[in-house]
């Protein structure tokens, strides 16, 4: 043995100094990172991350960050990720804009844009990614856009110049039909918007942007600048001539018929004598016509006026060309017959339906020169955006219907035609190699169907020959063809035509002997319908039967499949009379169950009343009520007779026991014995573990013996656990019949609502009771101070007493050992700063064998640190001690 020494080695460690914790050396990112690797909590380190990412770091410090960090904290280094995946994507955005800005700046550098690639490279620069928002790209295409509005504004201002060069021929026209000294005070103004329009026409082609118009609109604007000189020229040539014949009679008159007319009147020559000298024949004179005749010119004059004015309005170009041209022709025949003021009538139509015809022709051309444009772009498209066949073959022909409408409303124009048609013509191509493609495709499925109808009808045959059939697999094998027929591929309306009669026979022969079976099925499935009604109708429920007959339906529902809905429909029908008769069945149960007894309604009436103390949150009553309901509970039904007679029979049962058990024990006394038996003294004492929980000795049982009692495990007889159940039975007896469902349930339910109640309101007062003693502590009030009842059955009087001496007496030094012990009975958390203290106080309790624990003493602990002086730390910590402690 070893000598044991007169001082343990637990007082030596006792005795020793605590050794203060090994400090851990600060991290080398640390410096740099504002204290994020030294953080306490995670919450702290994502703060100091944050800080330090909002100084801007480089990418090399984030990357050694990041690395470090992901390793100790991932929500922390998430920030740093997250701001290292914006400088790769600003990286990387700045490479495109670059990318992007050569292109926009390439395009504003050529001396001809055009509008299609400015919006091409809107389009592509945003699906690639591009910041179109930030400078320098936000910058470029502004400037695009703007150069886009100036072409685009150049080509509209064309335009109107070629109205306005035709608004001022047809004034020059008007003028020519004047008199020559109307024409010559015009002139100086015509003369100042003929070289307006000039100088506007000019200036659009001096434009710095007028090369990047299209083609079409430089030809308009030459074309019309030469018409309008032309007309120009030949009215100022005509006029100088009809001043200088005006003023010398022997000078040749204006070729403009109105001016040389007004000049032979004025030099007093007949209008004959003029003509003579510029026509080899004069003009005959008006014959004489009968008032007959006249009227007969003047109504076919009018009809045609009527039939010229009407289309004019309506703007019908082609109509009123074709009315100008009937009313010319009756003019021909009835001109000589009709007055001045209906021929000045007729003239004035037939100028308005030119000037209709002229711009009728120009709007047609507008339109015709588009659909030719639109037809040439078919094939220029982007590389990845051409059509297909078929897009391409509706596009087509809408291009046609397009050109037919314009063709309908003004005269033809074959120069466009010809190119409308060969842009058309070169775009069918694609038209037809779909075509080619389609009936290539069309005769490939055409034989995988009629494969599919040969196979059809080879495994109808096949399955004709089996003895017996799968009809599951056999309906699954016609729905997969069937699927196969429906994905076959597109063919012709007239080739499915041809090929589905030929399927649909292939189908029907192969499901014919599924569709026998099916209607044998039917036929089975409706006799049991007809024997659930039976088994539903009668009086006595069979579950026997019903189950049978339950199993017979999905046996058959197993082996021959149906229709879905169908089936559906059949099993409802099936189940419809058995739901019934178990509802029936149900509802008498119920109704049943619903008769209350009187013991059932007092037990409702208590439970309804603990419902409405529970609503009005008063412990005293949740609690008076509850014990309403346990008596309700316990008190037996009483005053029915059926429980008389329950009674009755009960007590007569238990007298005919005792009196088979007298009768048995006088038969064994009657028995001859050696001896007599002494008489049972009482016991005074047991010996044994009188310690308070411990079990009692349990006398052995007797053994008997004999064959039938005879255990060679040293167990009782069979009946020995029987003994004591006829008292058992006798006290369920004595407490009443069940409760039904209903008041079971409602008891049940206010029991749990009240014990809920009761736990928030002790909760509620718990915490009032807690409150009050820090407010006590922080005044240094004992009144303030909550009482016993008030803190709970874990803090006795004593505790109270000692808890308000130390409130009263003055506020002394801290006591930091107390709030450990405190926190150490409670086992709640202690701050980062106090831990190294409670693991040092811990390793002193260790050694402490037979000082009180913590938990045991933790009364005195409280009265400590209520004699020191409040804070809010010290407050905190001593309130989340006592919400456990006081509630244990």
């Amino acid at each position: 043995m070893f000598p044991f020494s007169s001082r343990s080695k637990m007082s030596d460690a006792s005795d020793a100094t605590p050794v203060p914790a090994k400090t851990s050396e600060p991290h080398p990112l640390d410096a740099l990172t504002g204290g994020a690797f030294s953080a306490a909590t995670s919450g702290e380190r994502s703060a100091r991350i944050r800080e330090w990412l909002s100084t801007q770091p480089g990418v090399e410090k984030l990357q050694e960050v990041f690395k470090e960090l992901s390793a100790r904290d991932k929500g922390a280094a998430r920030a740093v990720r997250e701001r290292l995946d914006e400088i790769r994507r600003a990286e990387g955005q700045e490479a495109i804009a670059a990318e992007w800005a050569a292109k926009a700046e390439a395009l504003l550098a050529a001396a001809k844009l055009n509008i299609a690639d400015a919006l091409a490279w809107q389009r592509d620069a945003a699906k690639a990614g591009a910041p179109l928002s930030r400078e320098p790209l936000s910058v470029l295409k502004q400037r695009l856009n703007e150069r886009v509005k100036t072409i685009e504004d150049l080509q509209h201002r064309v335009q109107v110049q070629r109205e306005a060069a035709v608004l001022l021929a047809q004034r020059i026209e008007v003028l020519s039909t004047k008199p020559w000294k109307d024409a010559q005070s015009a002139l100086e103004l015509l003369n100042a918007d003929v070289g307006r329009w000039q100088e506007q026409a000019q200036a659009l082609a001096d434009d710095s942007a007028w090369p990047s118009v299209e083609a079409r609109f430089p030809a308009l604007l030459d074309a019309s600048r030469t018409q309008l000189l032309v007309v120009w020229e030949a009215f100022q040539s005509a006029l100088a001539q009809a001043v200088l014949a005006a003023e010398d009679p022997s000078a040749p008159l204006p070729p403009v018929p109105v001016w040389s007319d007004e000049l032979r009147q004025a030099r007093g020559l007949p209008l004959e004598a003029g003509v003579a000298a510029k026509t080899p024949a004069p003009r005959p004179s008006k014959p004489q016509a009968t008032p007959e005749m006249r009227e007969k010119a003047l109504q076919a004059v009018q009809e045609a006026l009527a039939k010229l004015e009407q289309e004019t309005a309506q703007g019908h170009g082609k109509a009123s060309a074709g009315a100008a041209t009937a009313l010319r022709a009756v003019l021909k025949v009835h001109g000589k017959l009709i007055d001045a003021e209906l021929e000045q009538k007729v003239h004035a139509a037939l100028v308005a339906a030119g000037e209709l015809e002229g711009w009728q022709r120009w709007s047609a051309d507008q339109v015709r020169e588009d659909l030719v444009a639109r037809a040439e772009a078919l094939l220029r498209r982007p590389e990845g955006q051409s059509l297909g066949g078929r897009k391409m073959q509706e596009t087509l022909r809408q291009l046609r219907e397009q050109w037919k409408q314009a063709d309908q409303g003004a005269p033809a124009n074959h120069a466009l035609w010809k190119k409308f048609d060969d842009a058309c013509n070169a775009a069918h191509k694609v038209v037809e190699g779909w075509l080619e493609k389609v009936r290539a495709e069309g005769a490939e499925h055409r034989a995988q169907r009629l494969a599919l109808i040969e196979e059809v009808n080879a495994w109808a045959q096949s399955q004709a020959a089996a003895a017996a059939q799968d009809w599951k697999s056999f309906s699954r094998a016609l729905h997969q063809f069937a699927e196969r027929w429906r994905t076959g591929g597109h063919v012709s309306e007239k080739m499915f035509a041809e090929l589905q009669p030929l399927w649909k026979q292939a189908l029907a022969a192969a499901s014919a002997p599924l569709e026998a079976a099916q209607k044998a099925s039917l036929e089975r499935r409706h006799a049991m319908i007809d024997e659930a009604g039976a088994l539903g109708a009668a009086p006595g429920l069979r579950i026997d039967a019903i189950k049978a007959l339950q199993q017979r339906w999905q046996a058959e529902a197993q082996a021959v499949p149906l229709d879905r809905k169908h089936e559906q429909k059949l099993w409802d029908a099936f189940r419809k009379p058995i739901d019934e008769a178990f509802n029936r069945k149900s509802a008498e149960r119920e109704r049943s169950a619903s008769e209350l007894s009187a013991r059932d309604r007092a037990v409702l009436e208590a439970s309804k009343a603990l419902e409405a103390a529970n609503a009005s949150g008063d412990a005293q009553k949740i609690r008076g009520a509850m014990a309403a309901l346990e008596r309700a509970l316990k008190e037996p039904a009483g005053g029915s007779g059926d429980s008389e007679n329950l009674d009755k029979k009960a007590d007569q049962t238990i007298d005919g026991q005792a009196q088979t058990a007298t009768d048995s024990v006088a038969d064994q006394n009657d028995a001859p014995t050696s001896k007599p038996v002494p008489a049972a003294r009482p016991v005074v004492a047991v010996r044994g573990d009188d310690r308070p929980g411990a079990r009692k000795a349990v006398p052995a049982q007797p053994t008997v013996t004999g064959r039938g009692g005879d255990r060679r495990d040293g167990r009782g007889p069979r009946d020995s656990g029987m003994q004591g159940r006829g008292r058992e039975r006798d006290g369920a007896a004595a407490r009443g019949p069940r409760l039904g469902d209903a008041a079971f349930r409602a008891q049940r339910d206010a029991m749990e609502h009240a014990q809920g109640a009761l736990r928030k309101l002790a909760a509620q007062a718990h915490g009032e009771a807690l409150t009050q003693l820090l407010s006590a502590w922080k005044s240094r009030d004992a009144a303030q101070l909550p009482s016993v009842q008030e803190l709970g059955g874990k803090v006795p009087p004593t505790a109270r007493t000692a808890w308000s001496q130390a409130i009263a007496a003055p506020a002394a030094g801290g006591a930091p050992e107390a709030l450990l012990r405190l926190e150490i009975a409670a086992e709640v958390p202690t701050p980062a700063d106090q831990l190294a203290a409670r693991r040092a106080l811990q390793l002193q309790l260790l050694t402490r064998r037979n000082d009180p624990l913590p938990a045991q003493t933790w009364t005195q602990d409280v009265a400590r640190v209520l004699e020191g002086a409040s804070d809010e730390a010290g407050a905190r910590r001593l309130q989340s001690a006592l919400k456990v402690l006081l509630g244990k």
